[in-house]
C-alpha cells in the first residue's frame, strides 16, 4: 500500500448515529449523563471520613504549607513525602485552601475529575464514532464499579484517568490529519502530567496511542516517527520540570522522598513504583493470583471485567469491518488505540507479580467503555451481515457468562439478578442472531443494555451506599475468596473491600512481630499501632478512631512546636494529625522504613524543643526491621523518657528532662 501525506476523507456514519444528526437529543442525553454522574458520585460522599488517610494527611499538610504542597509531604514540617509524585494532590489542596480543609473539600475535586472524565470520553468517542457511541461510552465509564469508587476517593487514580483520557482525545484529533503535530505534542504533555500523578502507570496506555498513529497517521512513516519522537520530548518536558526541581533542591531543605532507597525521585520511579510493582519477592498486596485469568477471578471481575469480553469481540469485529478502508482511516485508528490500550494494560495487570491493588484496574475502564460504545455502534450499523450478527450475539453471550460467574460468587447479593441477566441475555442473543425487522431491533437493543449494565449498576449502587476507607478499598459486595492477596483484609467489609485502615501499598511492609498489614492472628482487623481492637497498644483502633484524650493533649499548646507529636509510620501518625489538625511527624514515612528522620536528626529536633510528644506503636520498617531508623528512635525514646498511658495509648513527653 502506497503511503500518502494527505489527510483521509472522513466517512460519516448514517445520520441517525453520526455527526450530522440532530444535536437536541444528544445535548439532552449528555446533560442527563453528566448530572446523573455528578449526583451519583456525590451521594454519601463523606461517609468514609478521610478515605485513604495516607493521602488525606498530605492534602492537609499541603493546605498549611506551600513546601508540603509542592513536594507532597505527609506533615507540614516536611519530614517525608508520600510515595508518589504530587500532582494528584494539588486540586484537593487548592480546594482546601479556598474552602477550608475537610472531607468534602478534599473529595469534591475527585468527583469533578470523574464527571470531567465521562465528558471527555464522550467527546473523544463521539468525534470518531458519532453521538450514540459517545453517550454509550460515557455511560459505561460512569457505571464501572471501580470508577464509582475511585472518582470519589483521594488516591491518585482519578487524576491519572482524566489525563490518559485527555491524551486519547488529543491522539484522536491527531488521527484526523489536521495539525497532527500540535495534537501529538498535547498528547505527550498529558502523558507527562500523568506521570506526575502516578508515575510509570501512565506508560501502560502509550503503546496503544503510539501504535494507532504509526498505523493510521496521515504523514509518511518517517514523518510519523519523527512526530512521535517530538511527542516524547513533550512527555519529558511536562514531567521533567518538576523532577528536575525536586532533584536539584538541596536535600537538607526538602522532605525525604518517601519509598525511595536513596532519597531520589528517580529511584522512587524505577524501584518502588517501577520494578517492585512488576515483580517483588517481599510482601505486597496482590489482588488475585498472577496469570491470564487474573482479571476474571474473584478479586477483580466485579471491579472491571463485566464488559471486557464484549469489548474485545466488538473491537476485533470493528477492525474487520474497516479492513478495506485506506491506511489512514481514523475509525480503524481509534479502534487500534483503544484495543491496544486494553490489551497491553490488561496483560501487565494480569502478570505483574508485585504490589497490585484492585483499584489499579481503573486504567482499563476508558478503553473498555470506548470499545463498547464505538465498536458497538459500528457493528450495529452492519448487522445485516450474517457474521456481524454472530459477533453481536457472541458478545452478548460472553457478557452473560461473565455476569453469571461474577454474580454467582456473591449468591446473597441481589440473588435474582443473575437470573434476570441470563434470561434477558438469551433473548437478546437469539434476536441478534437472526435478521431483525420492525420493532424487534429495539427489543434486542433494550435486552442487550440490560445484560451489559445490570451487574455493573448493582455493584456501583452498593459502592455508593457503603463507606470506603483505607488502602484496601474496593467496589461492590464482599466476595468470598478475594482476601489479602485477592481482596480485602479480614474483618473489612466489601469486595476489596470497604477497607478500614491505612493504605497498604508498600512491598515488604509488615506489622511488628511479622503480622501482615490488615491481618492479625484472630482474623480481625489489625490496628495502626500493630494491636488488635482488644489491645490497642499505642495506636488508634480503626473502628474507634484516635483517642479523644490524646487528640486534646496534642492540640494543647501545639502552636509552640513544629510537631505536636511524632509516631513511627504514617499508620501511627496520620489519624492523629487529621483528628487534631496539628502537625504529627510520620517517622519513616509510609511503613516506618524510610530513614527520615535519622536518629541523629530526631535527637536534634528534640533538643531544640520542636517535638512535643512521641506516640508509641506503629511499624518499625519492612519486616519489622530492628535496624530501621524508626526502631532506633523508638528504642532511644523508651530508654530516655518516661512512658505515660493516656486512654490506653502509650505517650512520651519529649519536653521534660530525659532520664
Amino acid at each position: 500500500m502506497t503511503e500518502t501525506a494527505t489527510a483521509p476523507p472522513r466517512v460519516p456514519p448514517p445520520s441517525r448515529f453520526g455527526p450530522g444528526s440532530s444535536i437536541r437529543w444528544e445535548f439532552l442525553g449528555l446533560v442527563v449523563l453528566l448530572i446523573g454522574t455528578a449526583a451519583a458520585y456525590c451521594w454519601n460522599l463523606t461517609s468514609g471520613g478521610w478515605a485513604n488517610e495516607f493521602y488525606s494527611a498530605a492534602v492537609q499538610s499541603g493546605v498549611q504549607s506551600w513546601k508540603a504542597f509542592f513536594f507532597g509531604s505527609l506533615d507540614p514540617g516536611n519530614i517525608v513525602t508520600v510515595d508518589k509524585t504530587p500532582l494528584s494532590l494539588w486540586p484537593m489542596e487548592i480546594s482546601g485552601r479556598i474552602f477550608g480543609f475537610s472531607s468534602t473539600s478534599m473529595l469534591a475535586p475527585e468527583v469533578l475529575l470523574g464527571v470531567g472524565s465521562v465528558a471527555l470520553l464522550w467527546a473523544t468517542v463521539r468525534r470518531t464514532f458519532g453521538p450514540v457511541a459517545g453517550l454509550l461510552a460515557g455511560l459505561a465509564l460512569a457505571l464501572t464499579p471501580v470508577a464509582a469508587l475511585m472518582f470519589r476517593y483521594n488516591n491518585p487514580d482519578a487524576m491519572l484517568t482524566f489525563l490518559i483520557i485527555a491524551a486519547a482525545w488529543a491522539m484522536t484529533r491527531a488521527l484526523d490529519g489536521r495539525a497532527a503535530g500540535r495534537w501529538l505534542m498535547l498528547c505527550g504533555a498529558c502523558i507527562g502530567l500523568g506521570f506526575l500523578a502516578k508515575q510509570l502507570q501512565v506508560m501502560l496506555v502509550v503503546p496503544g496511542l503510539a501504535a494507532a498513529y504509526l498505523v493510521a497517521g496521515g504523514p509518511r512513516l518517517r514523518v510519523r516517527i519523527g512526530q512521535l519522537c517530538a511527542a516524547g520530548v513533550a512527555v519529558l518536558v511536562s514531567a521533567g520540570w518538576w523532577v528536575l526541581i525536586a532533584q536539584l533542591w538541596p536535600a537538607d531543605s526538602r522532605p525525604y522522598f518517601g519509598g525511595s532507597q536513596n532519597n531520589s525521585i528517580l529511584d522512587l520511579t524505577v524501584g518502588y513504583n517501577g520494578i517492585q510493582r512488576l515483580d517483588t519477592s517481599g510482601f505486597g498486596p496482590r489482588a488475585g493470583t498472577p496469570g491470564i485469568a487474573r482479571l476474571f477471578g474473584p478479586a477483580l471481575a466485579g471491579q472491571i471485567t463485566w464488559l471486557v469480553p464484549a469489548a474485545l469481540v466488538l473491537g476485533v469485529a470493528g477492525i474487520a469491518l474497516r479492513a478495506t478502508m485506506p491506511r489512514t482511516d481514523p475509525v480503524r485508528g481509534a479502534l487500534l488505540l483503544w484495543g491496544g490500550w486494553l490489551v497491553v494494560a490488561g496483560l501487565v495487570f494480569s502478570f505483574m507479580n508485585g504490589t497490585f491493588h484492585q483499584y489499579y484496574t481503573l486504567t482499563l475502564a476508558p478503553a473498555i467503555a470506548a470499545l463498547i460504545g464505538g465498536g458497538g455502534v459500528l457493528v450495529w450499523r452492519e448487522r445485516e451481515r450474517g457474521w456481524v450478527r454472530a459477533a453481536l450475539a457472541a458478545s452478548v453471550l460472553l457478557t452473560v457468562v461473565m455476569a453469571w460467574v461474577t454474580l454467582s460468587r456473591t449468591p446473597d447479593f441481589v440473588p435474582w439478578l443473575r437470573w434476570a441477566v441470563l434470561i434477558a441475555g438469551v433473548i437478546a442473543a437469539v434476536l441478534l442472531a437472526v435478521p431483525l425487522r420492525g420493532r424487534v431491533p429495539a427489543v434486542a437493543l433494550a435486552a442487550t443494555l440490560v445484560v451489559g449494565l445490570a451487574g455493573p449498576v448493582a455493584y456501583t449502587v452498593d459502592t455508593l451506599n457503603n463507606p470506603q476507607g483505607g488502602g484496601f478499598a474496593g467496589a461492590g459486595p464482599q466476595v468470598p475468596g478475594a482476601n489479602m492477596f485477592g481482596g480485602p483484609p479480614p474483618g473489612s467489609k466489601g469486595g476489596g473491600g470497604h477497607g478500614h485502615g491505612p493504605g497498604a501499598d508498600r512491598p515488604g511492609a509488615q506489622r511488628p512481630g511479622g503480622a501482615q498489614p490488615g491481618v492479625d492472628g484472630s482474623g480481625g482487623a489489625q490496628q495502626p499501632g500493630g494491636a488488635t481492637p482488644a489491645a490497642r497498644g499505642g495506636g488508634p483502633a480503626w473502628d474507634e478512631g484516635p483517642s479523644s484524650q490524646v487528640v486534646a493533649m496534642l492540640k494543647a499548646g501545639a502552636g509552640r512546636y513544629t510537631w505536636a507529636g511524632a509516631a513511627v509510620s504514617s499508620h501511627g501518625a496520620n489519624s492523629y494529625q487529621l483528628a487534631a489538625d496539628v502537625p504529627v511527624m510520620s517517622i519513616g514515612g509510609f511503613s516506618g522504613g524510610d530513614p527520615a528522620p535519622t536518629l541523629a536528626q530526631f535527637q536534634k529536633y528534640v533538643s531544640q524543643g520542636r517535638i512535643h510528644y512521641f506516640i508509641a506503636g506503629g511499624f518499625h520498617g519492612p519486616q519489622g526491621d530492628s535496624d530501621s531508623e524508626g526502631a532506633k528512635i523508638t528504642a532511644w525514646v523508651q530508654q530516655h523518657y518516661t512512658a505515660a498511658m493516656v486512654d490506653g495509648t502509650t505517650v512520651y513527653d519529649l519536653t521534660v528532662a530525659p532520664h
